[in-house]
């Protein structure tokens, strides 16, 4: 199982042998409203506001030569933890754990983990990524302008089109007119030739929640121009809300450190 193609689908995820939470729980009704994001260039997004949420579904990734298809299990508390799990055949293959400033992964097949900061997961992607923007990727938000950075904001069609600078990289996102929700977002580095995109599409209504969810997003990354790693992920169930999920990680005894990230 290629976990690379796995954390795209999040790809998509403190210290080592514990669990972030040992208690059952379960969601309840979502009680926040969409937030709705105004910008000073007149940029009329819809966010979501939920703390948790949990979905479920299938994985199609292509990565150099190789193409395969898996389970999918993942989990959020906003602002915190992104706990990601990828089985194949009934079999748990891959278990991640993001939080503010730390990546952990688990590769059950391979026996080895990972344990370290973002750089991996820029690595896997081709671009510089943090949580938040892992975060706002898997849940589908539209990325306001950093203080300084200038939008340059177009009409294309039912949408509007976002574009500004955060060095070294430039993001371009296309929010619908009509719902607010995003479309596409394009994360790219021109001096590296290196790109992410993510296409967000089959737009539904979660359980507990009135805010339409992509429950299919395709993410393509690209090097020099090239796709190099692809992912499709499509949702089967997803519920948000306010209560509570669990985030288990732990790192079996015996396992190997990875020092660098392999695909």
């Amino acid at each position: 199982m290629n976990k690379a193609a796995l954390l795209l689908a999040g790809l998509a995820l403190a210290g080592c042998h514990r669990a972030v939470s040992t208690k059952s729980g379960s969601l309840t009704a979502a009680t926040a409203e969409p937030v709705k994001v105004v910008t000073p260039a007149g940029v009329k997004a819809t966010n979501t506001s939920f703390q948790y949420l949990s979905g479920r579904g299938k994985v199609h990734f292509r990565a150099k030569d190789s193409e395969q298809s898996a389970n999918f299990n993942l989990r959020i508390k906003r602002d915190s933890a992104i706990w990601l799990s990828g089985s194949l055949l009934g079999i748990e293959g891959v278990r991640a754990l993001l939080t503010a400033d730390s990546v952990r992964v688990v590769n059950r097949l391979q026996k080895t983990y990972f344990a370290g900061d973002y750089a991996y997961l820029s690595q896997l992607l081709n671009v510089p990524v943090t949580y938040k923007q892992m975060q706002d990727i898997l849940l589908g938000d539209y990325q306001a302008a950093p203080k300084g950075a200038v939008p340059v904001v177009k009409t294309e069609g039912d949408n509007q089109a976002v574009t500004y600078p955060v060095a070294p990289l430039v993001l371009e996102q296309l929010v619908s007119s009509a719902t607010g929700r995003l479309q596409q977002l394009k994360v790219s580095e021109s001096a590296a030739q290196r790109s992410l995109t993510v296409a967000y599409s089959e737009f539904q209504k979660p359980t507990g929640a009135d805010i339409p969810f992509a429950f299919t997003s395709q993410v393509i990354g690209q090097q020099g121009g090239t796709a190099s790693t692809s992912a499709t992920l499509n949702y089967q169930k997803v519920e948000v809300g306010s209560g509570h999920l669990d985030f288990p990680f732990s790192i079996p005894k015996g396992y190997a450190r990875q020092t660098k990230m392999k695909n």
